[in-house]
């Protein structure tokens, strides 16, 4: 038996097949933006039913609550699709500093947000056994990726190699140590797991370039921002006392302990509070007139090395004082489940309390961000999965609650 249609109805039905597209590419649009929906729903639904009970002190329990082992690992892989999506450029192998390019002072980033995407790059590639997802495609790990773009700021000028603060084709810019001690920090995190030589290298050069802003002026200490001498900051020199001593743990070479525990007490001479937290600087111009500005990362890179220190020598004074901190930094900048700081200066504060956390064991720190961690995505996310208190939303926040959800997952894989 053989169908036929008369021309008439033929042509009508091909005048049809535009419509018919559109209404599948509709239906097939409406779907994915169901299923992420869903899927978001679901997030939210699991972490209230965990913080139902949250408080504004530390809890003690020891074992976090299942029903989040998942979500933070789901938040962290939606974070970085994310970060590729909206932030990377694949042409040129750089990322954008906001994710409204009318609003960004320059094309592409900064180098600060890059200090903060590498050490979430380390944390990602190391975190999981799944094949690192690669923006370009001779890439053999996310570090080796963002390094691609990072290698874009290496600036040659005297007196050492190092990365200044804009793309270098693009005019360059200043160099401040304490971006260069991010970075090396991350690479030193990642040699600490894959033994790549290149990493090692690298974060040598960068402790070398870093010596560079060191003086006698005000007993030592090192500068911000290079060729600038007015201020010497904790932020300049908490994360070199950290980096020093990951170089002497992979080198066993007694000058890197040595710099460490130079800088250890001079940030401690001048920088610590008799609260227990850090103020920013120390201006020298104004007769060595303290900032006593505080944020949370200052004081969870020096959580961070005194238990470093801790590790190395057995000397209990350092873990008496990262357990001081640690009180001292609860107490100062949480309340009502919110670190009052940056969402990435309290992703360093996260590396303190990490690191504690695998001396003593003792989650009421952890658990507190936790609890921040689980209010910033139900409260401070847009649709598109973005993280900020802004309409715009950022590289370098987007990183700092990326690394929170990385490092939180870990926490919680036990």
């Amino acid at each position: 038996m053989r169908i036929t249609f008369p021309l008439q109805q033929i042509m009508e039905m091909k005048a049809s097949l535009p419509l018919l597209r559109s209404t599948i590419s509709k239906i097939e649009s409406a779907i994915a933006k169901l299923f992420w929906n869903t899927l978001s729903c679901l997030l939210l639904l699991q972490i209230f039913s965990a913080n139902s009970s949250a408080q504004s002190t530390p809890s003690t329990s020891k074992t976090p609550p299942s029903s989040l082992q998942p979500a933070n690992r789901t938040r962290a892989l939606l974070m970085e699709g994310n970060i590729r999506q909206v932030f990377y450029e694949p042409s040129v192998a750089l990322y954008r500093e906001t994710d409204t390019p009318s609003a960004n002072e320059k094309p592409y980033s900064y180098l600060w947000p890059l200090c903060a995407l590498i050490q979430c790059m380390q944390l990602a590639d190391a975190k999981d056994a799944e094949k690192p997802v690669a923006v370009n495609p001779d890439a053999t790990t996310r570090v080796d990726q963002v390094l691609k773009s990072i290698q874009q700021y290496y600036d040659t000028r005297p007196p050492a190699p190092g990365y200044a603060s804009y793309v270098i084709s693009m005019g360059g810019g200043d160099r401040f140590y304490d971006d260069n001690q991010w970075i090396g920090i991350a690479l030193m995190d990642a040699y600490a797991k894959n033994k790549n030589p290149q990493y090692l290298n690298m974060s040598k050069e960068i402790y070398r370039y870093m010596m560079t802003g060191w003086d006698s002026t005000s007993g030592g200490g090192i500068y911000w921002k290079e060729g600038n001498r007015s201020t010497k900051n904790t932020c300049s020199n908490g994360p070199g006392i950290v980096l020093a001593l990951q170089l002497y743990e992979a080198t066993g070479k007694s000058s890197y302990l040595d710099t460490a525990k130079l800088l250890y007490r001079w940030v401690n001479r001048w920088l610590r509070s008799p609260k227990g937290v850090y103020w920013d600087n120390i201006k020298l111009p104004d007769g060595n007139k303290i900032d006593t500005a505080t944020y949370s990362y200052n004081t969870g890179i020096m959580i961070q090395a005194n238990a470093k220190l801790f590790r190395i020598t057995s000397d209990n004074a350092y873990i008496t004082e990262a357990r001081q901190l640690a009180r001292a930094s609860f107490e100062h900048f949480f309340s009502y489940d919110i670190f009052h700081s940056t969402y990435w200066f309290n992703a360093v504060l996260l590396r303190g309390y990490e690191e504690l956390y695998a001396i003593d064991n003792d989650p009421q720190y952890m658990n507190a961000m936790q609890r921040y961690a689980d209010r910033v995505w139900r409260r401070e996310r847009n649709v598109r999965n973005l993280i900020g208190q802004q309409e715009v939303r950022s590289l370098l926040d987007q990183a700092g609650m990326w690394e929170i959800y990385l490092r939180l997952s870990r926490y919680q894989k036990e």
